[in-house]
């Protein structure tokens, strides 16, 4: 189709294995022999509006500077699907060997056509050791002390795992767990979380049973496109919305790249207050946006923002326009070899991954965080449900006595509403981004909704409790959690709405 439709060039990555923060960094770095550049790249992922009988197939495309293809292009693209009556393809075009790396070359129906096989590792590897200090890294590696394990689900990401951790940075092979990737992700759901991650869950001391192994000292996941992950300690979980945080907090010092400081911080609506703490006293430009990482690469084009996250396992820098699971990675690794660059050598003690979480909580704060997820909920009800929260926000005393009737226990609502985000770049509005309610301590309520197909809707709900008070930063999350848990619940009359005495999914 390239071919009948004028394209000059295709590049394609080696064994058609790239991750999608990678594709990215091709964009955006890669020149070929005659200095062209891409204009974009299309990925085909089940990550991106899975479709096909199994839902296991979707496309995405990817703009000139690297990041996922706005909705002004893609409601051009989905009106185009509407008119579009044929279309040209070079059906004779003989196949590619797309296991070698070379350029091939045809005379193609609009003249010559070059595809153009690379190395998938190659540019990526490159962009990593511009950013990062490959060298501390390794010697973090190397130390006896510390110890690395690295799951990749069976996803793409184990194409990258090998070439970086094991032959850039000397870790050992026993290091990787399900590093083939295979096209079924070996029977398994390539998400990076608790629930998914069964098998580095268990090898870090996190599973239900205690296998009387020692975990290693740290450990990360990957999804099945690697543009999203887990970050790990001994027996110790890092929440995405703290793990944004730590790493804004520890940029400069750490990481090569950002030694100069960071343009500014972001974070999706949902994701825990963590990022704006530091923001605030690190005196950062501080941006919430909309859930969608395309409102993070206007930010980010227009100089605006070094490091954001999302609540959903993704983090990333202005590196690349795409989250970027193997960023993060190598992020806490140079966190932690900067923290531990005098105590490698010698007798120390290392500072590890849930020694430097709790050391920011002392610092910043602590965000118990939560998110309770109601799927396949009816949509009718879902809506009403979510008409009701949007009622209750007209009258804030009225909230804060029907609060204050479900747990005295509680700060005041200080305020509420739906958020809406005006992009600050190209001025665009985004409305019913989620209903807010907003604590005099800091804590908030989030409700949103996902999907309103025929197949019903999923309520997402996410609690947050801000904590100042160090000695009380060390609680169990669910303990913490435990009264704005009863409020949302009782607030948003979960039970009465949706028929559930319980969430599908609790990360």
């Amino acid at each position: 189709m390239a071919a009948a439709n004028g394209v000059r060039r295709v590049w394609v990555g080696k064994n058609t294995l790239m991750s999608t923060p990678a594709v990215s960094a091709v964009i955006r770095e890669r020149s070929g022999a005659d200095g062209s550049k891409a204009t974009g790249a299309f990925i085909l992922t089940a990550s991106h509006n899975p479709g096909g009988p199994t839902e296991d197939f979707g496309i995405k495309y990817n703009m000139e500077n690297g990041g996922p293809a706005p909705e002004s292009i893609t409601d051009k693209i989905y009106e185009n699907t509407k008119t579009i009556k044929e279309y040209p393809i070079a059906a004779d075009l003989p196949n590619v060997d797309i296991s070698a790396v070379g350029v091939t070359s045809f005379e193609g129906p609009e003249g010559k056509f070059d595809v153009e096989v690379f190395d998938s590792a190659d540019d990526y590897v490159k962009l990593m050791k511009s950013i990062f200090d490959f060298e501390s890294i390794r010697k973090l590696l190397s130390s006896p002390k510390f110890t690395f394990c690295y799951d990749a689900l069976h996803g793409v990401a184990g194409a990258y795992a090998h070439r970086i951790f094991v032959e850039e940075l000397g870790a050992q092979e026993s290091a990787l767990l399900n590093c083939v990737p295979k096209e079924d992700f070996g029977g398994g759901h390539p998400d990076p979380n608790l629930t998914y991650a069964k098998e580095l869950v268990a090898r870090m001391g996190l599973g239900k049973s205690d296998t009387g192994v020692e975990p290693p000292e740290f450990g990360a996941a990957a999804d099945g496109d690697a543009d999203r992950n887990m970050i790990l300690g001994k027996r110790f979980f890092v929440t995405p919305s703290d793990s944004v945080a730590i790493i804004a907090a520890n940029a400069i010092g750490a990481i090569p790249y950002f030694s100069s400081g960071l343009k500014g911080v972001a974070r999706s609506m949902p994701t825990s207050a963590a990022l704006d703490v530091v923001a605030k006293s690190l005196n950062l430009k501080f941006f919430e946006v909309p859930t969608g990482w395309k409102f993070f690469g206007n930010l980010m084009d227009a100089g605006m923002c070094s490091v954001c996250g999302e609540e959903s396992f993704g983090t990333g820098s202005d590196h690349i326009r795409e989250k970027d699971g193997i960023w993060a990675v190598l992020a806490w690794m140079s966190i932690l070899a900067h923290k531990n660059k005098d105590s490698i050598d010698g007798d120390t003690k290392l500072v590890m991954v849930e020694d430097i979480v709790r050391q920011h909580w002392a610092t910043y704060g602590r965000h118990y965080y939560t998110r309770y997820d109601y799927e396949n909920v009816d949509a009718g009800k879902a809506k009403e449900l979510m008409e009701h929260l949007v009622k209750l926000q007209s009258s804030i005393p009225e909230v804060n006595k029907i609060v204050k009737g479900i747990r005295s226990d509680v700060a005041n609502v200080s305020s509420a509403d739906e958020f809406e985000y005006k992009d600050p770049v190209d001025g665009s509005i985004s409305k019913h981004q989620g209903i807010r309610y907003l604590f005099e301590d800091g804590s908030r309520l989030v409700f949103r909704l996902s999907g309103t197909g025929s197949e019903g809707a999923t309520i997402r709900l996410y609690i947050e409790q801000y904590e100042k008070d160090a000695s009380k930063i060390g609680r169990e999350s669910q303990e913490a959690l435990s009264p704005l848990v009863d409020i949302a619940l009782k607030l948003s009359k979960m039970e009465e709405f949706t028929g559930r005495s319980a969430p599908t999914v609790i990360t």
